[in-house]
């Protein structure tokens, strides 16, 4: 009989799970995962022992015509596209809020209302009656912007003020005269005094248009105070996922995934921020201190219009959010349960022809969806190789 170690054992044991679902087994707190590309080495690992006592083999390159060593159960190879792609629950919203304060000194007047957008030029709240518009850019308001003043603030300002329609100067980094000719006609629009000055609290500066995602104060209460008047959120409709670090490769900046709306609609989306987060446990008792768990919070942003505008009907609801990292068309697979680990070393599946089997080495590609891409000699499109019984 062929001793345990020099034989070629099975990856996955009878009724156990394969290496492509093992970790979401595993994972109870993942809502739904529909495949996951498996690691075979750290597997292989994990069941060899129990394998090996189930299913023991010759060494590779043997071949057998005894009736009982042919496998109960076989799988034929087929051609075809695997995909390394996970889908999980998130929820649909409009990304983080963003508190927004006033510097202007004074009585709330005048507040939006939630959901409402807010565009360049537009007043975000009123204090003492006075409109306080939103200026686009990256530039916080830091100083009152005059005559001779200079910097990038001034571009900024003078980007915006083109923009909405007062030119008759040069947009540089200098304050000038006509500068503040121009600004004396956007307040003059604006039903201000016409100073020709940008105060500190004038303004609001955002990099583009905002939502409003919340009110923080009423009508009547005292703004400049440092507490904030409103938040603010982006105009595109978003969704946060939770991921396992270890999925990663699916949420780079910029990789597309395909959103499940809660009618059904499929809405084109962007991945645009992935962060890990890490959160200490609590309430656990003495066993629970200093334990924490790590996650990765992905932020994707909807691309198209149609899923923008459905989207915008929920303000906030549970989606479906699929993440593809690869695929690979037209090659040859077979489940994984099929792979045998080789004594000295790799992989093989156990073809099958006739009442004859063998052992053949093959290289392992993607993983997904409980199948694996193989290639080896004499591995083809409708070969049989042994897969464990019932």
């Amino acid at each position: 009989m062929t001793e345990i170690e020099d034989a070629p054992v099975r990856v996955a044991p009878v009724g156990g799970p394969d290496p492509a679902t093992a970790e979401a087994v595993a994972s109870p707190a993942r809502r739904r995962r529909v495949t996951k590309i498996a690691g075979v080495g750290l597997a292989v690992l994990a069941v060899a022992g129990t394998a090996a006592g189930a299913y023991t083999y010759a060494g590779r390159g043997d071949s057998s015509t005894t009736p009982d060593a042919v496998p109960q159960a076989t799988a034929e190879v087929t051609r075809g596209t695997l995909t390394d792609e996970i889908t999980e629950g998130g929820t649909l919203g409009y990304g983080a809020l963003v508190p927004i304060g006033s510097r202007k000194p004074g009585t709330v007047t005048a507040l939006p209302d939630e959901g409402e957008v807010i565009r360049r030029g537009e007043p975000l709240f009123e204090v003492d009656a006075t409109p306080v518009p939103l200026l686009y850019g990256t530039v916080p308001t830091w100083r009152d912007l005059a005559s001779g003043a200079e910097g990038r603030d001034v571009k900024q300002l003078e980007k915006n003020l083109w923009a909405l329609g007062h030119r008759g100067f040069d947009v540089d980094d200098d304050y000038t005269d006509a500068t503040a000719a121009a600004v004396a006609e956007w307040q003059e629009d604006l039903g201000v005094e016409q100073t020709g000055t940008v105060r500190t609290g004038d303004v609001v500066v955002q990099p583009a248009a905002v939502r409003i995602g919340g009110l923080s104060a009423s009508l009547g209460d005292q703004a400049g105070n440092g507490g904030p008047v409103l938040s603010v959120t982006d105009t595109v409709p978003s969704v946060t996922v939770t991921l396992d670090p270890a999925d990663r490769r699916m949420a780079e900046v910029g990789a597309a995934v395909e959103v499940t709306l809660p009618d059904g609609t499929r809405a084109a989306g962007k991945v645009t921020d992935a962060a890990t987060k890490v959160t200490e446990e609590s309430g656990g008792g003495a066993a629970a201190e200093g334990e924490s768990t790590t996650t990765l919070e992905v932020v994707a942003v909807l691309t198209e219009k149609k899923g923008r505008e459905t989207a915008a009907t929920y303000d906030a609801a549970a989606v479906d959010v699929a993440f593809t990292a690869g695929e690979r068309k037209n090659v040859l697979t077979v489940p994984v349960a099929a792979l045998v680990a080789l004594a000295e070393g790799g992989f093989g599946v156990e073809v099958v022809d006739g009442t004859t089997t063998a052992y053949v080495p093959v290289e392992t590609g993607l993983f997904s969806g409980g199948r694996v891409e193989i290639s080896g000699e004499g591995i083809a499109d409708g070969t049989l190789v042994g897969v464990p019984g019932e």
